[in-house]
C-alpha cells in the first residue's frame, strides 16, 4: 500500500437526521462487575454518529492543522447552503459545521444533532458536499478529498443525473465512503430481516453508485465501529530536508574531497502514547460575559500547568559553608501550591521551617559530572563550530556492525531528486559500499552550530533508487560495560577448578533446558497455510503496542459517551491481545519439557509472604547507585577518620563497669571482640600522642574508638555484634527492610547472651530488647517478637545457659514479655498469645 502524505485532507461528513434515524434499537454494553450482560437503547443517529466522532477525534489526536473536516446535515429543518443560496433548491440540507480543524468544540456540536420531522435527499446534500468542498480547495488542488455519508437508507434519493454526480467526483479524484445503520454486508455475516422495500433499492443504488467511482466503498455501521477500534499502523510520508554529503575535506583537499546534495527523511518513527493533562474546574466566570456569550458557561475546566519552585535546604551544621547546601527543585501543579499556601496561612507557619525559598534569577545552573556539579551561568556550554551535513569518516566490515548500538529512528538519505549529476554520484558511493559489503561511519550535523550525532551508513539497493540508511550510534561516554561471573567455570579460594558444583549446570541439566527451549519454538505454532505446513505464530507486524492503543481507545471512548458508568470502556480489540497467551499446541507440546526441568533442577514452590502492613512514615530505599543496600558488604578501613555523620552512638560505658574493667584488664572486651566493632565514630581522631606511663593500667573502654573497627558481622547479616542496636536503628532508616533487622537482631542477641562475661553487656542487651520489641510491636513482626523470646528462655535456662540475664529479663517484667492479642490490636496486628499467658510468662 503506498503511503499517503500526512494531513492536507478534507473529510465531509454527510449526516442523516430523517425522522427514520429517530428509531430506538438496542445495542449490548460491557458486561458488569459481576459479569452479567447489560444492553441500552439508542436512536439510530446515536449509533451511527459514534463512527463519524471516532474519525473526528482521529483528527484531534493526530494535531495536525492540515487534517480539516465539516459536517453537512440532510433532513434538517431549515434549509443553509451555498448552492442554495445562489440558485434556490437543495432544500433541507444544511452545513451545520464549516470546513475547519475539528476541536473539542466540534464533538459537542455532534452530539447536539437530533432527529428531525423532514426528510432529506443524500444526493442533494452530496452535491452540497462537493461544491463546499472545491470552493475551499480552489487554491489546494493538492489536498486530498474525502465525503462519507451516514445514513440509514430510509430516505428517497432523486436518482436523475447521478452519472454526472460520478464524473464531477472521479475528476475531482474524491472518496466516497457510505455507513449504513445495518446495511447487508454478505462478508461481515450480518442481514437485516424484514427490510422495507425503499430501503432495498437504496442500498442497491448505493452500491452502484459507489462501484462506478475511482474511490467508493460502502459498509454496514457495525463494522465501521469495530474497524475504528482495530489497532493499526498509518503509512505516511516523510517531509524531505535538504543536507550535504561529505567524503573528504572540502576545505583544504577540494581536488580530493567530494560533495553531494541529498535529501533526508525519516524510515521509522518513534510512537508515544498521548500525556494525560489535569483539569480543574474554574473558580470563576465572568457572569456577564457568560450572559452574551454561551461558550462561556460551557468552558468549564481549564488545565492546571506546572511551575517550579526552589528551595535551599538549611538545615545542615551552623558552621556548613552555603556551597556545600543542597538546592531542590519541586514542580508541582496550581491546585497543589494553593493548597499548601492555605495550609500555611491557616496554620500561621511554613510547612517545612528549614527550606528557604529562592528565585530562578539567583541560581546558576550546573551539569553534573561525576559526584559534582560544573557551574554554568550561561545555561549551556558553548557549542561547537560544526557546519551542517553528513560527513563520512570511514569504512568498516558490515559483519563487526553491533546490532545492540543502534538506538533511535532511522533516516532515509536519498540524492537530490531534481539533479541527475548528484543521484549518480551517490548510486556509485551505494554500489561500491553494497559490493564490498562495507557500512560508513558518519558524522551528522542537522543546523550549523548544532551539536554532532555520530551514526552509520548502510547502503540498500532499491528496484528504481539507490540510497542510504542512517542510524544513531552512541559515543563512548553513552556506554556502561558490565562484567559478570562465569556460569560455567569457577575457581575456588585454594585456585582449583571446580568441575562439580551447585552453581555449574550437569549435563542432564542442559539437555533439560535444551529439550524446553526447543518445545517453546514459535516458528511451526501458527495456522497452516494452504499446503498443510505450519507457519510461525507471532508476526512482529501485526503485534500493537497496547500503551498506545489501548490509552487511545480509552480517550476516544470517553469523548464519546456521556456516562462512562451505565457505558463504561469496552474490552481491547482481539487483535491488540491475540499475542497475550501463548498457542496451546505450544503449551501441550513442552508439558513434559516443563516436568523433565522441574526434576532436573530440583524445582519447588515458594509459598508467597503476604504484605505486612508498615507503620506510616517509613523510608523507602534510594534510586539509582546513591545508597546502595549490601547486606553483606563491609566497611572499607581506611587509615584517617572521613567526615560522617554519626546517626547513633551507643551509651557511654558506666563507671562501675570501668572499674570493674581496670580489675580485671586481662579480660579486656577489646582483646574478646575486636573483631565485632563497627566504624560509627568517624569524627573522633586519634590521638598524637601516646598516654603517658602510669604505675597501674588504665582501664579498657568498652567500645574500641579507632576508626578501624570489625562491625562483627556474620556472612548475610546485616546487624552485627559489636554495635547491634546501631545496626538495627541504621536500617530501619535505610529503607524498608523490617523483617531482616528483626530477624538478625534476634539472632544476635542470643548469641551475645550465651557468650562468655555476657553479663559486662546485660545493659546493652537489655536496650536491644526493648527496642526490637517495639518494634516488632509496630511494624506487625509480632511472631518474631513471641518466637524469639521463647527460644532466649530455652537458652538461658537450660546447661549452661545464663540464669543471671534470665532473671535481669523478669525483673524488667511485662514490658519484656510477650505481646499478646490485647496489645497487637492497638497497632493492628494479630497475635495467638492471650493476655493472661503473657503475664504469666515469666512465672
Amino acid at each position: 500500500m503506498p503511503a499517503e502524505r500526512a494531513g492536507y485532507t478534507v473529510t465531509m461528513f454527510l449526516v442523516d437526521t430523517s425522522p427514520s434515524m429517530g428509531n430506538l434499537r438496542t445495542v449490548e454494553l460491557p458486561p458488569g462487575p459481576n459479569g452479567e450482560e447489560r444492553t441500552a437503547e439508542i436512536t439510530h443517529l446515536q449509533w451511527a454518529l459514534q463512527y463519524v466522532k471516532l474519525k473526528i477525534q482521529e483528527m484531534i489526536y493526530n494535531g495536525r492543522k492540515t487534517d480539516q473536516c465539516g459536517v453537512i446535515v440532510f433532513g434538517s429543518e431549515e434549509t443553509d447552503n451555498i448552492i442554495n443560496e445562489k440558485h434556490g433548491g437543495y432544500e433541507n440540507v444544511s452545513e451545520y459545521i464549516p470546513i475547519g480543524q475539528p476541536n473539542a468544540a466540534t464533538l459537542a456540536k455532534i452530539d447536539a444533532l437530533q432527529p428531525s420531522s423532514v426528510a432529506g435527499d443524500p444526493l442533494d446534500a452530496l452535491i452540497v458536499g462537493i461544491e463546499t468542498q472545491a470552493q475551499y480547495l480552489s487554491a489546494k488542488r493538492t489536498w486530498t478529498r474525502k465525503i462519507v455519508i451516514v445514513t440509514d437508507g430510509e430516505s428517497p434519493i432523486e436518482v436523475e443525473d447521478w452519472e454526472a454526480t460520478v464524473e464531477k467526483m472521479n475528476g475531482l479524484d474524491i472518496s466516497l465512503t457510505v455507513v449504513g445503520v445495518d446495511f447487508d454486508d454478505e462478508e461481515f455475516g450480518f442481514t437485516e430481516p424484514n427490510k422495507s422495500n425503499i430501503k432495498r433499492v437504496n442500498e442497491e443504488f448505493y452500491r452502484g453508485f459507489t462501484s462506478s467511482l475511482k474511490h467508493g466503498i460502502v459498509g454496514t455501521c457495525e463494522e465501521a465501529l469495530q474497524e475504528t477500534a482495530r489497532p493499526d499502523i498509518k503509512q505516511t510520508k516523510s517531509t524531505l530536508m535538504g543536507t550535504v554529503l561529505r567524503l573528504g575535506d572540502v576545505d583544504t583537499k577540494a581536488d580530493e574531497a567530494v560533495e553531494i546534495l541529498v535529501k533526508t527523511s525519516k524510515c521509522t518513527a518513534i510512537s508515544r502514547p498521548k500525556s494525560w493533562k489535569k483539569f480543574a474546574i474554574r473558580e470563576s466566570v465572568d457572569e456577564d460575559v457568560a450572559m452574551e456569550d454561551d461558550e462561556a458557561v460551557r468552558v468549564a475546566f481549564a488545565q492546571l500547568k506546572m511551575r517550579s519552585q526552589y528551595y535551599v535546604d538549611r538545615s545542615g551544621e551552623a558552621g556548613e559553608e552555603e556551597e556545600e547546601e543542597d538546592v531542590k527543585m519541586e514542580e508541582r501543579d496550581e491546585e497543589d501550591l494553593l493548597d499548601e499556601k492555605r495550609t500555611e496561612a491557616s496554620n500561621g507557619k511554613p510547612k517545612e521551617e528549614h527550606l528557604e525559598k529562592v528565585e530562578k534569577e539567583q541560581l546558576v545552573r550546573g551539569f553534573k559530572y561525576g559526584t559534582t556539579y560544573a557551574p554554568c551561568p550561561d545555561g549551556q556550554f558553548p557549542r561547537l563550530p560544526t557546519r551542517k551535513g553528513i560527513d563520512l569518516c570511514g569504512f568498516f566490515p558490515a559483519r563487526n556492525f553491533r546490532r545492540e548500538l543502534s538506538m533511535g529512528e532511522v533516516q532515509y538519505v536519498w540524492a537530490d531528486p531534481a539533479s541527475a549529476q548528484q543521484q549518480v554520484a551517490l548510486s556509485s558511493i551505494v554500489q561500491a559500499m553494497y559490493e564490498k559489503n562495507v557500512m560508513a561511519i558518519a558524522r551528522w550535523v542537522t543546523k550549523d552550530g548544532m551539536d554532532p550525532k555520530m551514526g552509520v551508513l548502510t547502503p540498500v539497493v532499491l528496484e528504481e533508487v539507490d540510497c542510504f540508511l542512517w542510524v544513531q550510534m552512541p559515543f563512548a561516554d553513552d556506554i556502561r560495560k558490565y562484567t559478570f561471573a562465569s556460569l560455567d567455570h569457577l575457581v575456588s579460594k585454594k585456585g582449583e577448578n571446580l568441575t562439580e558444583h551447585p552453581f555449574i549446570p550437569t549435563q542432564e541439566q542442559l539437555d533439560a533446558m535444551d529439550d524446553f527451549v526447543d518445545a517453546m519454538d514459535l516458528m511451526d505454532a501458527g495456522e497452516k497455510d494452504e499446503e498443510g505446513n505450519r507457519q510461525p505464530w507471532f508476526d512482529p507486524l501485526l503485534s500493537y503496542n497496547p500503551a498506545l492503543h489501548r490509552t487511545k481507545q480509552a480517550m476516544f471512548h470517553c469523548a464519546v459517551v456521556s456516562d462512562l458508568s451505565t457505558n463504561p470502556l469496552p474490552p481491547p480489540h482481539p487483535e491488540l491481545t491475540k499475542y497475550f497467551d501463548p498457542p496451546r499446541r505450544v503449551l501441550k507440546r513442552a508439558r513434559s519439557a516443563i516436568e523433565e526441568c522441574k526434576a532436573a533442577f530440583k524445582v519447588k514452590r515458594i509459598p508467597k509472604k503476604l504484605p505486612r502492613a508498615r507503620k506510616d512514615g517509613h523510608e523507602h530505599a534510594a534510586e539509582e547507585d546513591e545508597n546502595l543496600l549490601l547486606l553483606d558488604r563491609k566497611q572499607p578501613l581506611s587509615a584517617t577518620p572521613s567526615r560522617a555523620v554519626v546517626t547513633d552512638v551507643p551509651p557511654a560505658p558506666s563507671p562501675s563497669r570501668l572499674k570493674a574493667a581496670a580489675k580485671k584488664p586481662e579480660d579486656s572486651e577489646t582483646e574478646e571482640e575486636s573483631e565485632e566493632e563497627e566504624l560509627l565514630l568517624d569524627k573522633v581522631k586519634k590521638p598524637a600522642t601516646p598516654p603517658r606511663a602510669t604505675k597501674h593500667p588504665l582501664p579498657t573502654p568498652a567500645r574500641s574508638l579507632s576508626p578501624e573497627v570489625d562491625p562483627g558481622r556474620a556472612p548475610g547479616r546485616i546487624i552485627g555484634s559489636t554495635f547491634p542496636l546501631a545496626d538495627f536503628r541504621k536500617n530501619l532508616a535505610q529503607g524498608d527492610v523490617v523483617t531482616k533487622a528483626v530477624e538478625d537482631l534476634s539472632a544476635v542477641i542470643i548469641e551475645l547472651v550465651m557468650r562468655p562475661f555476657a553479663s559486662r553487656r546485660s545493659e546493652e542487651l537489655l536496650e536491644c530488647m526493648r527496642a526490637l520489641r517495639e518494634t516488632s510491636l509496630t511494624e506487625d513482626e509480632i511472631d518474631a517478637w513471641n518466637s524469639f523470646l521463647q527460644d532466649l528462655k530455652d537458652k538461658c535456662i537450660s546447661t549452661p545457659g545464663n540464669h543471671e540475664f534470665w532473671s535481669q529479663v523478669k525483673q524488667v517484667g511485662r514490658g519484656l514479655s510477650l505481646i499478646s492479642d490485647k496489645e497487637a490490636r492497638k497497632y493492628g496486628g494479630r497475635s495467638a498469645i492471650s493476655e493472661s499467658e503473657a503475664a504469666a510468662f515469666f512465672d
